[in-house]
């Protein structure tokens, strides 16, 4: 065996908390197994903007003990270094359900702990957005959870916020990843548990800090609209999850009195028995919440991820059937409604270059400010924070991806407020003899039918660059609709189809946006790893005054079909 290999498989063994995996290990070595033994030392897993995430194993290139020891480390040295006043601050942390989420967690507090660090635990399993939500209550210089949140039992995760409650961004991503390399082969000191909580370094976060952040959805401004919530009815998946006892106590509070939840999936379950795949997105995940609606003729069928930060609702037709709205259909209804109920109509509302333009139109004509970042919630709230003002405060953001942050209260995307701003919605529509679907109509006759959809290609190991292709030879037009502007990301260029180029405000990103004549649009995102394209387009079509909404949507799903055919057809093959 390489003696490189094997020596660096040993001091991991050294190290390791977690005799089942040092097992693992030492069999393998003692079988001189290489093979086996090269995947799992070939790196380690990397720490980006959402912090590490991978499958729970032996060995660096796998989520377990060690790994989440080393990366506490790492994350300490770095706040020590850049947060003032970090230790006496110190980091709150929380986990969700899966069947290594405590152990991390407190793996994770102990490491923190002997570092000088105060600690605030959850005393037990607690929905992501709590955590966002302790940063800036406790004004704690960091925040950790421990989830995977709608990955497949076998994955675990670690998230972290920075000190303003966001998910950290460049360059704290880097950072941290720096000081974890740099004591990635160094002893790590532990303090026990029950030592720091006698000395007062760990604080247990007990229900009554559970009921704290209830207190304080309930009494967000934006969540404070109580017109008949007992006429909806609804049911409710925690999909094995953690949001049941929040979800339920929060729409209580509000009044809400027919809620109906999935017993079979209402407790946390690692396994996550009566689903594929723990996403609600994923085809089946809402199976059990729709025939609960069923039974009880309810509204709405409601849907956390795991760890609560995501909310996915079908909503209940003419027919007595149930239809999934997309992320972008929630996100422009209530982006609609809270900016007609902000004072003013003001507010500053925010989504992501990959969601749909629509609500950016509807702020703009209701009188607030929009703004557009790179994918992911980590810019959404990160520049929401920078771009709000006393004249627009921040009030709403989405990405289509089923996340949505309502107000303040929480700086990342909430499935649990999301949840109750969504049936606050659909109560006051009751109240006035209209639906979901009436409200959507009308918008789309007022600013165009907008359609989204997205094509995953994985291409052929001989395909030549896509990004780099469509830069050398860029299109004028798709499908005989001329190109009206194309967005390089990666050079921050805006080029207009007169010739003039202008600046794009966002950080560079391998992204290129077509806007057509038309109205249409697509957004390639070449990988750099892989030969995997993704596509993201979107078409927009009138509604007339008595046309249906069904009517219209299949004539933009036919436009749609041809328009992604046309553009698939002019990317290059192998």
């Amino acid at each position: 065996m390489n003696t490189h290999l094997a020596l660096r498989v040993r001091q991991w063994i050294h190290q390791d908390p977690d005799s089942q995996h040092s097992q693992q290990l030492q069999a393998l070595l003692d079988n001189n197994n290489q093979a086996a033994l090269t995947p799992l030392f070939a790196g380690r897993l990397a720490f980006g903007t959402a912090g590490i995430r991978g499958v729970v194993g032996p060995g660096p290139m796998h989520m377990n003990r060690l790994l989440v020891r080393q990366t506490s480390a790492g994350l300490g040295r770095y706040l020590t270094e850049q947060v003032k006043d970090a230790q006496q601050r110190g980091v709150i942390i929380g986990y969700d359900g899966r069947h290594d989420s405590k152990q991390f967690a407190e793996d994770a507090a102990s490491v923190l702990l002997a570092m000088g660090f105060q600690v605030k635990l959850t005393y037990q399993v607690a929905a992501t957005p709590l955590i966002a939500f302790g940063v800036k209550h406790f004004n704690a210089a960091a925040g950790i959870v421990v989830t995977a949140s709608h990955n497949p039992p076998q994955y675990n995760g670690y998230k972290v916020y920075w000190e303003n409650g966001a998910q950290i961004i460049p360059p704290h991503d880097s950072g941290i990843a720096a000081c974890i390399d740099a004591l990635a082969d160094s002893d790590i000191s532990l303090m026990a548990l029950e030592h720091a909580h006698a000395n007062g370094q760990l604080e247990w976060l007990q229900q009554d800090y559970y009921e704290c952040y209830q207190a304080a959805v309930i009494q967000a401004p934006e969540l404070t609209n109580h017109t008949r919530p007992q006429s909806v009815s609804l049911s409710y998946t925690a999909m094995h999850g953690v949001g049941a006892p929040l979800a339920i106590t929060l729409l209580k509070q509000a009044g809400f009195t027919q809620v109906y939840s999935v017993a079979a999936q209402q407790f946390p379950d690692g396994n996550f028995p009566t689903v594929t795949f723990p996403n609600p997105e994923e085809p089946g995940a809402m199976d059990l919440v729709i025939a609960e609606a069923k039974a009880h003729s309810a509204l709405l069928a409601c849907a956390n991820d795991p760890d609560a930060d995501r909310f996915a609702v079908a909503v209940r037709t003419d027919t007595g059937e149930y239809q999934m709205l997309t992320g972008d259909q929630v996100g422009v209804l209530l982006g609609h409604y809270l900016l007609t109920h902000a004072k003013g109509n003001r507010g500053l509302v925010g989504n992501t270059i990959v969601s749909s333009s629509l609500l950016a139109k509807i702020t703009e004509a209701i009188g607030g400010q929009s703004y557009t970042t790179l994918t992911g919630f980590k810019w959404l709230m990160n520049i929401g924070q920078q771009r709000q003002s006393e004249q627009q405060p921040f009030l709403f953001a989405y990405e289509e991806a089923l996340g949505y942050t309502i107000g303040s209260t929480v700086w990342d995307k909430d499935g649990l407020s999301a949840q109750l701003a969504f049936a606050q919605l659909t109560a006051e529509l009751a109240s006035q003899g209209y639906t979901l679907w009436d409200r959507l109509s009308a918008i789309y006759r007022e600013f165009g039918l907008h359609l989204n959809a997205q094509v995953s290609i994985k291409l052929e190991p001989s395909t030549p660059n896509i990004g780099e292709h469509l830069r050398a030879h860029p299109p004028r037009d798709i499908d005989g609709v001329a190109i009206e502007s194309i967005d390089d990301i990666k050079c921050g260029l805006r080029r207009l189809a007169d010739g003039r180029e202008l600046a794009i405000d966002l950080p560079s990103s391998d992204v290129l946006i077509y806007r057509l004549v038309n109205g249409s649009r697509v957004i390639v995102r070449p990988s750099g790893t892989e030969p995997k394209i993704k596509c993201y387009y979107e078409v927009i079509t009138t509604m007339a005054p008595s046309e249906s909404l069904a009517s219209a949507h299949r004539r933009a799903s036919q436009q749609m079909e041809a328009f992604i055919k046309a553009h698939q057809a002019s990317l290059p093959r192998a």
